[in-house]
């Protein structure tokens, strides 16, 4: 009977404790999300194993992170760059992003196309836009039925390639 009450308390309790804080972990802190497709390349490559922190207060995001969220139109979890924050008129021509009227740097986007909006995107209060790097391989904002997410549907800001090891690192 010693015997049980030795094991329960020195392998049962600290085994159990640590899969609650694990949890609790993962549940408020931050995840790990494994990129299926091409549309954040090269930034992000498909099967990049990637930490995400969560995000409660999605207006403290800025211009240029790679957020995660999830889309009620597509029904799935996507990661795209956040361009559009709420109150911005987003025009792209031939390819070229403009928001409130000035030309915005993307050093990040290689593989670029000469998409041209017909009309502006008015990005509404609480809500964002985003577009993927690799510009003709990702459906984003541009494709999108309504073209915006609304901010209690940003999960968490991509932070930190932890796999595979040779690419690990933080995320720009």
């Amino acid at each position: 009977m010693d015997n049980i009450k030795l094991f329960i308390k020195e392998w049962v309790v600290p085994i159990v404790i640590a899969f609650i804080i694990a949890l609790a972990i993962n549940k408020f802190l931050f995840f790990k999300i494994l990129v299926p497709t091409e549309s954040m390349y090269p930034t992000i490559k498909p099967q990049d194993r990637i930490f995400v922190t969560r995000v409660y207060h999605p207006e403290k995001l800025k211009r240029g992170d790679i957020v995660v969220f999830y889309s009620d139109e597509l029904h799935e979890r996507l990661i795209k760059r956040l361009i559009g924050l709420p109150g911005d008129k987003i025009d792209i021509k031939d390819g070229t992003v403009y928001i409130n009227g000035k030309k915005y740097d993307e050093p990040y986007v290689v593989n670029k196309d000469d998409y041209t909006s017909m009309e502006s995107f008015i990005v509404p209060s609480g809500e964002y836009f985003f577009l993927g790097d690799n510009r003709p391989n990702s459906q984003d904002s541009r494709y999108w039925n309504y073209s915006y997410i609304k901010a209690d549907k940003i999960e968490g800001k991509a932070i930190y390639i932890i796999f595979p090891f040779n690419r690990m690192g933080l995320l720009k």
